[in-house]
């Protein structure tokens, strides 16, 4: 599988991507936000957590505007997987390749603690080595991951089985509970919690690894 992990400035969890990606045999390669194009041959880009121009405006609103986030909205427009971790879809949002908005936390604190998801369909690259419903512990670091969006988009979501991760206890009041959600293709996924901060045993629970094999399976031929 041929990867790649956007930097953005102010971007603080590309290498736990890169290495959580090359931990399950991808082929990773880095690449800054000012460059007009991505590697040939990518598989998946993925878009890392962080706080890209230091969360100014909106978080994720400049770096959608950013010319490498054009690459990245060519890539899914032919197909491609990306996914976005905490300020990573907040950047997919921004960008219009996912629905709704992160708004701040409802406390109006920042949170960073490990937090019960629940895995809500299995039918997507992301997801297909867990089991649907299964309790999964990931660290989420955030504080503006209040998914919202208006009644019509979350029943579509719904509808469509397009949300791949609901909270446990809803550290942050996203609508119905939603840490992540899908596109219409199911190629691209946006979620807060950062799975790539439990990928290994030094993190102190591989939860987060499914994810990561799960692309893998998808998108490398058995």
């Amino acid at each position: 599988m041929k990867a790649a992990v956007l930097q953005f400035p102010g971007s603080n969890c590309d290498r736990d991507m890169a290495v959580a990606l090359r931990n399950v045999g991808a082929d990773v390669t880095m690449v800054w936000h000012k460059e007009t194009s991505l590697p040939d041959g990518l598989d998946v880009v993925a878009v890392p957590g962080g706080f890209s121009y230091g969360d100014y405006l909106r978080c994720g609103a400049i770096a959608a505007n950013s010319p490498i986030t054009q690459a990245l909205k060519a890539h899914v427009e032919r197909g491609g997987y990306a996914f976005g971790i905490c300020n990573g879809f907040q950047v997919l949002t921004e960008a219009g390749l996912l629905p709704g908005a992160l708004l701040r936390n409802a406390g109006l604190k920042y949170i960073c603690k490990t937090t019960p998801l629940t895995v809500a369909t299995t039918d997507s690259a992301y997801t297909s080595d867990y089991t649907k419903g299964q309790t999964i512990g990931v660290p989420i670091a955030h504080h503006d991951g209040n998914f919202t969006a208006d009644a019509s988009t979350l029943d579509m979501l719904e509808a469509e089985d397009r949300v791949a991760f609901r909270y446990g206890d809803n550290p942050n009041g996203s609508a119905r509970d939603i840490a992540g959600i899908l596109s219409a293709n199911r190629r691209v996924l946006g979620m807060m919690p950062h799975p790539e901060r439990a990928a290994e045993a030094a993190h102190g629970n591989e939860d987060g690894k499914g994810f990561f094999t799960s692309l893998v399976s998808a998108v490398v031929p058995a």
